[in-house]
């Protein structure tokens, strides 16, 4: 099996046992894993492989509180909820009056969702940004509405097979959501992302070895209960966009060269070579960012990285050898704009090597 994608959790467990399938012939397996971390496999699969354990209770009750946030968006009323149970679980009702009793509910939040986005793309266009956060904010609480509801669906499935709700109220929200859920076609819209000329200029593979996984040593991890379900908000995507990388990069070098050729030296060579540093990511995982961008290893390693792209790059590499100016250039660049101390901060593992 080769895995080209981060795993972790019940995901890593349920995708990588797919490999134990039995069939004729098959005696050995082997994954290859260009992504995770070993450990944090390891974790996974041992919280499944004896007993199954619970850190702490579920609280039952996170159904009742999903239910009342849902009622209070306004976006439904009871008798409507109760014409779609009505239809819903009648033998001899056709598909038509199902459809007659949900279209009321979609067709208002779907105007409501359109009516957003019209308005945003008008603030856009003339450039007002408090009716666009106005915009923005109506379109995130009706992705935010759809989002509950699946929640509410999963949860509802998940304890009602162990706690009696007593309560025909919830089965029928149950029920409504059910038939509504799908019906709404919003929420995963992309911005649009120009790769025409993205050009792939090289690529690297080192091997990591084999990783021995024993199951049965040490004590298995606890599982987490659901906690506060329908209490997360829409998380808004960090953007580091490559016009800003490139003004910064235009100030640093000198002669023929292309905008293309020192966003790869900054962005894909250099932090690349930082990326496959140990004494990095260690140093991001234990460290504040002001603290790791004073280590003493950073600019070690960043002169390292400069020397070992020096065949390859070599005007833009003599430059920065020859100038202090230069290397804090690509320093801050890569740790304000390239997000260098994040991407290690994520692969980090180990105790830390600096501390300020």
């Amino acid at each position: 099996m080769y895995v080209d994608k981060r795993l972790a959790g019940i995901q890593a467990v349920q995708t990588l046992s797919r490999i134990n399938r039995s069939h004729p012939g098959k005696d050995t397996t082997y994954v290859l894993d260009f992504v995770n971390d070993a450990a944090e496999v390891l974790a996974a699969f041992k919280a499944y492989y004896a007993t199954v354990e619970l850190s702490a209770p579920t609280d039952p009750n996170l159904v009742f509180n999903l239910r009342a946030k849902l009622d209070a968006a306004g976006h439904y009323d009871d008798f409507e909820v109760e014409r779609v149970v009505a239809v819903q679980l009648n033998p001899g009702a056709k598909q038509s009056e199902l459809v007659k009793a949900l279209e009321p509910v979609q067709d208002r939040v779907m105007k409501r969702y359109k009516a957003a986005q019209q308005a945003l793309t008008l603030a856009k266009d003339g450039a007002d940004e408090k009716a666009a956060e106005a915009a923005r904010s109506m379109m995130d609480a009706l992705i935010l509405f759809k989002t509950d509801m699946g929640a509410f669906l999963r949860l509802y499935t998940f304890l009602s097979q162990i706690f009696d709700y007593g309560n025909t109220a919830v089965e029928k929200r149950f029920i409504f959501y059910k038939c509504l859920l799908p019906l709404l076609e919003f929420g995963r819209e992309r911005e649009g992302i120009d790769l025409s000329k993205v050009v792939l200029t090289h690529h690297h593979l080192k091997s990591l070895g084999a990783r021995p996984m024993p199951l049965g040593e040490g004590a298995a991890p606890k599982l987490d209960p659901i906690t506060g379900a329908g209490s997360g908000a829409l998380q808004v995507k960090e953007k580091a966009y490559l016009d800003e990388i490139i003004a910064k990069v235009n100030d640093l070098f000198e002669g023929d060269l292309s905008d293309q050729d020192k966003l790869v030296y900054v962005n894909n060579v250099i932090k690349g070579k930082l990326l496959e540093s140990r004494t990095l990511r260690q140093q991001a995982a234990n460290n504040t960012k002001e603290q790791f961008a004073n280590s003493p290893d950073l600019k070690t390693e960043l002169m390292n990285a400069i020397i070992g792209a020096l065949d390859a790059h070599t005007l833009m590499s003599t430059q920065a050898l020859n100038s202090a100016a230069v290397q804090r250039g690509i320093k801050d660049i890569l740790l304000d704009y390239a997000h260098l101390y994040e991407a290690l901060r994520a692969h980090g593992e180990g105790t830390p090597d600096f501390v300020e």
